[in-house]
């Protein structure tokens, strides 16, 4: 079965953070009839990349986002992230 959209757009966009492991879930049916859920919908995301090392949690959630963009603005609503350097 394909991918999503929402989820083939998020992961088209971590890939610029050179992930060696990736992978995206969609808990979005989950909260359904949440306040929130019409906006967008829900991910929970582990990645494993080099470009984490020796970066705090903060930071790594940062350069999550920042990859993620505009994503978050259009199309996803919560995002649950594990980031973690490669041995982690």
């Amino acid at each position: 079965m394909p991918e999503p959209e929402r989820v083939v757009a998020l992961r088209r966009r971590l890939q610029t953070l050179e992930p060696l492991e990736l992978e995206i879930h969609d808990d979005s049916a989950a909260h359904a009839g949440h306040a929130g859920s019409a906006g967008g919908g829900h991910y929970r995301v582990r990645i494993v990349s080099p470009r984490f090392a020796g970066l705090s949690r903060v930071q790594r959630h940062r350069l999550v986002f920042a990859a993620a963009g505009d994503l978050m603005q259009r199309g996803v609503h919560a995002l649950a992230i594990t980031a973690l350097a490669p041995g982690e």
